[in-house]
């Protein structure tokens, strides 16, 4: 099969290997993100684009908590994401980074995920994720990339498709597990390496497939379970509207914002609390006094700004 037939799109166009769709514009996004290098199609490629999208492109969800689903069209991503001081979830940061990949060539197929850390099983998540799927020219081995998850549980560059090979990247340490499950598909599952691993909703602490690691106080965490059925565009779609405005999902009752600023240092916002993990691991943490400070770091240690109007504290954290 034709790779223009095999490749899926979360933008539902046909364009061929090494083009470009209606309102995206690769030169526009290789700025916004800071990427000089090499345009080849190859490994070291691929790993330099995800890695200079993840520290230029921060995590939020501004839109969903203010009330509105986020669009997916290219021109609106790169209004938003390259050119408007924002960021972006999942849906929004991968179909940015496909669109990116398919033009600089690579064959990508978007692949739906369960959002499995803290779980107490995976079929009790819905797939409100979304991974690529990245397939490189003359390398047999696909990668799964990921610069949409957030958090320091995700990559911080490609990692091989392939079992108990572990990745060290930029300070996290991550491997792919087959989970047992009841469909004809193989159950992919990233783990990610971390002491003091949260519990699950049992309170058994621990998730889906994770298991202890090679430390004390070490384990290996499943981050999201998948199936390397293509994701359509229209599933992500209905996934988008759900995480936005489905009042179980946490994105819509209040502010998270994450943002990757070098190896292992990381910034993330829960409403007012903001953590900051430095490169040798500890973490300091503290709550922003107000919503003026939360609006401020959010410009100043974010690079975000925020939308003005937006009430940026639920009412509960707001007194």
């Amino acid at each position: 099969m034709a790779d223009t037939e095999r490749t899926r799109r979360t933008d539902g166009t046909e364009a061929g290997e090494g083009t470009e769709v209606q309102g995206f514009h690769l030169d526009a996004y290789l700025k916004g993100i800071g990427w000089e290098g090499s345009r080849r199609a190859d490994l070291t490629t691929l790993r330099g684009v995800h890695w200079a999208h993840l520290r230029a492109v921060p995590f939020e969800n501004l839109d969903s908590f203010g009330g509105t689903a986020p669009s997916l069209r290219p021109a609106d991503l790169m209004a938003k994401l390259v050119h408007g001081r924002r960021g972006g979830y999942c849906f929004e940061q991968n179909t940015l980074l496909a669109l990116a990949l398919r033009a600089l060539g690579f064959t990508v197929t978007t692949v739906g995920a369960r959002v499995t850390l803290g779980a107490s099983t995976v079929e009790s998540r819905p797939r409100t994720h979304m991974a690529l799927r990245v397939e490189i020219p003359g390398d047999p081995r696909p990668y799964l990339a990921d610069v949409g998850f957030g958090s320091l549980g995700g990559p911080a560059e490609p990692i091989p498709l392939a079992t108990d090979e572990e990745s060290r990247h930029r300070g996290r340490r991550h491997r792919l597990v087959h989970l047992p499950h009841d469909g004809p598909l193989e159950l992919w599952a990233l783990q990610a390496y971390a002491t003091g691993a949260p519990e699950d909703e049992s309170g058994h602490g621990h998730g889906p497939g994770d298991t202890p690691g090679d430390a004390p106080g070490g384990r290996w965490t499943s981050q999201y379970a998948f199936t390397l059925d293509p994701f359509e565009p229209v599933d992500a779609e209905v996934s988008n509207w759900y995480v936005a405005t489905h009042p179980h999902s946490p994105f819509v009752h209040r502010p998270f914002a994450q943002r990757t600023v070098s190896d292992g240092h990381h910034l993330s916002l829960d409403a007012r609390h903001l953590i900051e993990t430095h490169p040798d691991g500890t973490a300091t943490e503290r709550d922003l006094a107000d919503e003026a400070e939360v609006r401020r770091v959010l410009d100043e240690r974010f690079g975000i700004t925020a939308p003005e109007g937006l009430a940026l504290l639920p009412t509960a954290a707001a007194g």
